[in-house]
């Protein structure tokens, strides 16, 4: 995002809120009742959506967007967007499937190196919107497809099975109360990016920075730092969620994390995150990524053709957008 350089005044959550109260604020209120409003629409309309393998598969094929998403947030709050995530989930797999595969590498090291690959490309996309000042959106698409042809190159275009299962485990292990490893994963990354988001000095700058990026220079705020931390952060997560759905499936896919990114920023600003910077939370985001897959899930128990979903989520998005443009032009007055 551009530097704001307006007079917004911005106002960080209250750190010592507690969560329940948090969730009557007003956008984060809607988008719940809108969750429940068609979660019960789809318990009407398809006999199957209650069921415990339709749900078990929601919950699961959520958790690698909501993982991907709390970054976004992050970057979205602090006037930045990353749309290069989608990219780095894939090349996450693909390095760790090469270096097992190709390298003989054993299986911590081959993590390692995955969430190396996701670490390296936030960080040349901080370095590049930090200090040079290009512009986020040129930036990360174009670190998009250098992303995803390098996915191209480790795996020719083929990808990479039969992976050792040993690797495999952390995608389709079951580790406690027999839910799948990446659904623990989620939970405990969106405990943790609430609680920082609300309570770390640090991340709350983030606010400040989104909301007015002049006045966070001037008072004090290392604002090339935090953007450069937020985008190795979601780098990061996306490498996480990229490894996690390489092990789920025994394979690093050429085709993972295609259309992430939209759907990811969809449900950041159906969940409160403005593009504008300077607002959102983990909370309302939970919200937007469960509607997301609410209504890909729905298209899908009624038939409805695949091709819909992508029509469907820029529509979402385009919608959202418009909305958050109407609701600050009604709140400015202008």
């Amino acid at each position: 995002m551009n530097t704001q350089t307006d007079t917004k005044v911005v106002t960080a959550p209250k750190a010592g809120r507690p969560a329940w109260l948090r969730l009557f604020q007003q956008r984060e209120l809607s988008i719940a009742l809108v969750v429940l409003v068609v979660a019960i629409y789809l318990s009407f309309a398809s006999k199957y959506f209650l069921g415990t393998a339709n749900i078990t598969a929601l919950i699961l094929g959520l958790s690698f967007d909501a993982i991907v998403a709390v970054g976004m947030m992050v970057l979205l709050i602090s006037g930045g967007f990353d749309l290069s995530v989608g990219s780095t989930l894939a090349l996450a797999g693909a390095v760790a499937g090469y270096s097992m595969t190709k390298l003989g590498a054993n299986v911590p090291v081959a993590i390692l190196l995955g969430l190396l690959a996701g670490a390296l490309i936030g960080l040349v996309n901080g370095l590049i919107i930090a200090k040079i000042n290009v512009n986020p959106f040129i930036t990360t698409l174009g670190m998009q497809a250098i992303g995803r042809g390098i996915v191209f190159l480790l795996t020719a275009g083929l990808g990479i099975p039969n992976l050792p299962d040993s690797f495999n485990v952390i995608g389709q292990g079951k580790q406690f109360l027999g839910v799948q490893n990446p659904v623990w994963v989620m939970l405990v990354i969106l405990i943790v990016g609430e609680v920082l988001l609300r309570r770390s000095r640090f991340f709350r700058q983030s606010y400040f920075i989104g909301g007015n990026e002049r006045s966070a220079r001037l008072s004090g705020i290392n604002v090339e730092n935090v953007k450069i931390i937020n985008y190795i952060l979601a780098g990061v997560l996306a490498a996480v969620a990229g490894l996690l759905l390489t092990g789920r499936f025994g394979t690093a896919s050429v085709s993972a994390g295609q259309g992430a990114e939209l759907r990811v920023i969809s449900a950041c600003v159906i969940g409160g995150a403005s593009l504008s910077g300077g607002e959102g939370s983990v909370l309302g985001m939970i919200f937007g990524v469960i509607l997301m897959a609410l209504i890909n899930n729905g298209l899908n128990l009624l038939g409805i053709n695949v091709y819909w979903q992508t029509i469907v989520t820029g529509v979402v998005l385009v919608v959202a957008v418009a909305a958050d443009a109407l609701s600050r032009r009604r709140s400015t007055g202008s």
